[in-house]
C-alpha cells in the first residue's frame, strides 16, 4: 500500500434474493446505510439512507430498490461515494433489513439471499448471510475514516432479531 492509496472511495453494495414462493407474501429486503459524526461515532446516526431516503449531500444513494426480488441481477444497489463524504463523518455502517409485513421472516426464509460489495472493479466481499440465518436484519460492512483521510473497510456479518425500525437504532452501536 502506498501513500497515494486512500482506501475505498466509491463503493457499490448489491443485494439479491429469489422471489417468495407462489401464493406467499413477497420478500422485501432493504439495504440500509447509517452515517456517524466524528464526535460520536457509536451514538445515534447523523442520518440513514434506505428505501425512502437519501443522504442530504447526495454521496449515498439507493440506485435500485426491489420489493419482491423479481428480475435478473442485483435486486437492490446502493452507491457510497466515501471520497466525497464530509470530513465531519468518520463512520458508515451498512446493513440489510427484512420488512416484516406478512409475518416474521429471517434470512434463512429467503432463498438465495446474498450481497456483494465492490470498490470500482475491486470486489471487497461476495457472501451470503451464513451466521445470521436466524436474524431479521444484519450489518454487513463498516467503513471508518482515519485521521489521514483514508477509509478502511471491515467486513462482518452481525445478525439482529429486530424489525427495520429497531435495527436502525442498533446497527451502529459498539458491540466489541
Amino acid at each position: 500500500m502506498t501513500g497515494l492509496n486512500k482506501g475505498p472511495s466509491k463503493v457499490q453494495v448489491s443485494l439479491r434474493w429469489d422471489p417468495s414462493p407462489l401464493g406467499e407474501p413477497p420478500h422485501d429486503l432493504d439495504i440500509v446505510a447509517a452515517t456517524y459524526n466524528a464526535a460520536d461515532p457509536y451514538g445515534e446516526p447523523a442520518y440513514l439512507v434506505h428505501f425512502d431516503r437519501r443522504s442530504p449531500d447526495g454521496t449515498i444513494t439507493l440506485n435500485r430498490d426491489s420489493q419482491t426480488g423479481q428480475g435478473y441481477g442485483a435486486d437492490e444497489v446502493m452507491t457510497l461515494e466515501l471520497e466525497r463524504l464530509s470530513t465531519s463523518y468518520t463512520r458508515v455502517v451498512v446493513g440489510v433489513a427484512i420488512q416484516q409485513s406478512g409475518g416474521p421472516k429471517t434470512f434463512g426464509d429467503v432463498t438465495n439471499c446474498s450481497f456483494r460489495i465492490a470498490d470500482g472493479i475491486t470486489e471487497l466481499v461476495n457472501s451470503g448471510f451464513v451466521g445470521a440465518l436466524g436474524a431479521k436484519a444484519a450489518t454487513i460492512a463498516e467503513f471508518t475514516r482515519h485521521d489521514s483521510g483514508e477509509w478502511e473497510f471491515r467486513e462482518g456479518i452481525r445478525g439482529f432479531d429486530a424489525d427495520p425500525e429497531e435495527y436502525s437504532a442498533l446497527m451502529g452501536k459498539d458491540y466489541s
